[in-house]
């Protein structure tokens, strides 16, 4: 009986770097049974059915590295797992999922492959998995799939589980830069860099936004207050308490008023232009249910416009445009706001869109009073009827800000303390200085939306996740720490603890993650194998850590990935080729060589990989570094050193019982190999071969000699 389908058998989440790729992904395996003899052009109809349902998998140029490439492969015939990689992949993208990195690999095991896929979020991709396997099982047995429902489902998992608009965009712009980035969180709380050069995001917060200062901001009373008393421009008005209250302050202003709660936000509560004393009175209990307290200010006509401001400077601005109802003497204005405003596509209550929609409550009531009309009042041909008056800041402006304003709007955020603030101005025209046209500063937020800096309903989007980062980390600053990761077949443990206390004698508070526990300055925090990912993310989030060393081993890689994106230093003691991972699949030399390469792909350009010169296998590795290469060898001056130190580079071995460095021609013994205790007290064989590595690598940061010397005497 034959068995056609395609069985998703287990699914792994590689959470950092592995033997695919430097990012995060989905390893499924999977058992496609009997469809192992049937690739896809021996399956009627199939292709047609595929490509008609997904037809964006027309940009999929898969081996042949052109569009269409991948319809290509489905016509000459390629297999049910590399097809499960491609519609995943689609299934992800149309749901608004960037990236495309993707593949499918035979295993040991007739029929069963390992279909690896890019994992933004573990389980939104599992899900969009699941939904490939139903879609590409429909499309091989000829049955109805609904698509737009798969990929409702996927992107309701996206608005849901995956990081918001505001704090991706930031994310995105640190990744731009190289800068390392970790959620805490199944919000929006982020880190940016590692051990005690990270700083921390939640949306357009970060951990240098003052919490005294985000107090003030949200009592509107007092932020008017400090910045009149520094000479911003803000509008005349008091905190009342009282309906009764409120109509004797709006006398007192005389003139039209804005009734507003004194801590809310997002313009909840907020009626403006208001003169009649019934709607300020009615505007006063609104207000009141969205704060703890309304303040009755002068209303100061012209334009609302949001300024961003990211340390000292404004770096994006939004003006606000009104939406109004053009009356066609049939339908009502209730009718006209469904039908033609709210069903605006560039109008919703989601993040992504700009512009909110027309809502039915008692500012539209007031507005509408104002104009002296109701929601079924039925404006004759042409007549303009204002429906919403602010709440559509989509429009970008950032080029016309005149210096003066923006630099009130830089003084405001100071003045208030936050590092990045949206400021509200209303004026009638912001290339032109406030004074002189009575315009003020109605507000200071902190933790501003960016969407409409970064989808304006009409302008140029603004790279404000850039400027973030750059306040964050000036100077071209990285946010990294001086990484150590260590593999190999044997002898990593060693290596490991003996390069923590060489860094150690520097000063440096170091954090370790090997099979011995975790430990940090010489404090062991967890006992047990700690050579996984868990034990050196946490070191990673440690906020004392000023370097970190790793031990990495074969199954750590392939079960769970690198906890750390790229590394300084890269260490690969030695590679056996018996150094099998059956229940992996990895069964081959060459197949361990791919896994334990892992180590030297991901170092820094400006970093270094530490390779056993005694190894073949491990030599060739040299090659695939980004940064600078030392050998070690406890053999002499092999031909690998002898070669690589006649191109200036560096090297160390041992001769006539001295370790030597070598830089190029230049040679300076270290010590004698008599007078390292390690070395006299173990009967391991590879116990030199360890030592060797750790110096290159402590030698690798630059670490003093004499200092790497008494580290070798001192440790036991």
């Amino acid at each position: 009986m034959t068995k056609k389908t395609i069985e998703i058998i287990d699914i792994k989440v590689l959470k950092g770097p592995s033997m695919w790729t430097y990012r995060p992904v989905l390893e499924a395996w999977v058992d496609i049974h009997d469809l192992e003899d049937c690739p896809s052009n021996t399956l009627p109809g199939f292709t047609d059915r595929l490509v008609a349902w997904l037809p964006s998998l027309i940009e999929h140029r898969c081996s042949y590295e052109e569009r269409g490439g991948f319809i290509k492969r489905l016509e000459e015939g390629t297999w049910p797992a590399h097809i499960l990689e491609h519609v995943t992949l689609e299934l992800q993208n149309l749901a608004g999922m960037p990236g495309g990195f993707g593949k499918a690999r035979e295993t040991n095991k007739r029929g069963v492959y390992k279909v690896v896929v890019r994992a933004w979020h573990e389980k939104i991709t599992e899900k969009a998995l699941y939904h490939a396997r139903d879609l590409v099982m429909a499309a091989i047995e000829d049955r109805p799939f609904d698509v737009p429902a798969a990929i409702k489902e996927i992107e309701d998992m996206v608005d849901s589980l995956y990081l918001g608009p505001s704090t991706a965009c930031i994310v995105d712009a640190a990744r731009e830069k190289k800068i390392p980035a970790t959620r805490l969180s199944e919000g929006n709380l982020v880190q940016l860099g590692y051990g005690n050069k990270q700083r921390r995001i939640w949306t357009a917060e970060t951990d240098l936004t003052s919490a005294i200062a985000e107090g003030i901001s949200k009592d509107k009373d007092l932020t008017k207050s400090l910045l009149a008393s520094c000479g911003v421009q803000v509008p005349e008005g008091r905190m009342v308490d009282s309906a009764e209250d409120a109509w004797a302050a709006a006398q007192d202003i005389d003139g039209s008023v804005v009734v507003k709660p004194y801590d809310g936000n997002h313009a909840r509560g907020v009626f403006t232009n208001l003169s009649d004393q019934a709607q300020i009175k009615k505007a006063y209990d609104d207000a009141l249910k969205e704060g703890s307290g309304v303040i009755v200010e002068r209303y100061i006509p012209g334009n609302e416009h949001r300024l961003l401001v990211v340390g000292k400077k404004v770096v994006a601005a939004a003006k606000g445009e009104s939406a109004w109802a053009k009356g066609d003497g049939k339908r009502s204005i209730r009718e006209l706001i469904e039908q033609e405003i709210n069903t605006d596509p560039r109008r919703g209550d989601a993040e992504i869109l700009p512009l909110s929609p027309v809502v039915f409550d008692t500012k539209l009531e007031l507005e509408l009073a104002r104009q002296n009309f109701t929601l079924d009042s039925i404006p004759t041909m042409g007549h303009d009827v204002l429906v919403q008056a602010s709440g559509n800041m989509a429009f970008e402006v950032t080029h016309l800000v005149h210096p003066s304003v923006a630099e009130q709007a830089a003084l405001a955020a100071r003045v208030i303390g936050l590092d990045i603030a949206g400021v509200d101005i209303v004026a009638e025209d912001i290339s032109k200085p406030l004074e002189d046209q009575g315009g003020a500063i109605v507000e200071v937020n902190a933790g501003p939306g960016l969407i409409m800096h970064l989808k304006p309903a009409v302008g140029e989007p603004q790279p404000v996740g850039a400027a973030i980062v750059d306040h964050l980390f000036p100077n071209n600053a990285d946010g990294r720490i001086p990484i150590v990761g260590i593999t190999g077949s044997r002898g990593k443990t060693m290596v490991a603890q003996l390069t923590t206390h060489l860094m150690q004698l520097t000063g440096k508070k170091v954090g370790l993650a090997c099979s011995k526990g975790a430990f940090f300055n010489h404090r062991l925090q967890t006992q047990g194998n700690c050579a996984n990912w868990i034990s050196a993310n946490r070191i990673l989030l440690n906020r004392q850590v000023e370097a970190a060393v790793f031990e990495n081993d074969s199954r750590t890689i392939l079960n769970e990935g690198l906890a750390y994106d790229r590394c300084t230093v890269g260490v690969v003691t030695n590679l056996d080729p018996l150094d099998t991972v059956p229940e992996c699949s990895i069964t081959e030399p060459e197949h361990i060589y791919n896994v334990l390469r892992t180590q030297v792909d991901v170092v820094l350009p400006n970093g270094c990989s530490v390779l056993n010169a005694d190894d073949e296998a491990v030599v060739k590795m040299a090659e695939l570094s980004d940064g600078e290469v030392i050998f070690f060898s406890k053999y002499g001056p092999n031909e690998h050193t002898k070669k690589h130190l006649q191109k200036g580079g560096r090297a160390l071995f041992t001769e006539n019982n001295m370790i030597i460095l070598a830089t190029g021609n230049d040679q300076y013994p270290l010590i004698s190999t008599a007078n390292i205790p390690l070395l006299q007290a173990s009967s391991k064989t590879n116990t030199l071969e360890s030592i060797l590595a750790a110096v290159a690598a402590a030698w690798s940061l630059n670490t003093p000699k004499d200092i790497i010397a008494a580290g070798l005497q001192t440790y036991q």
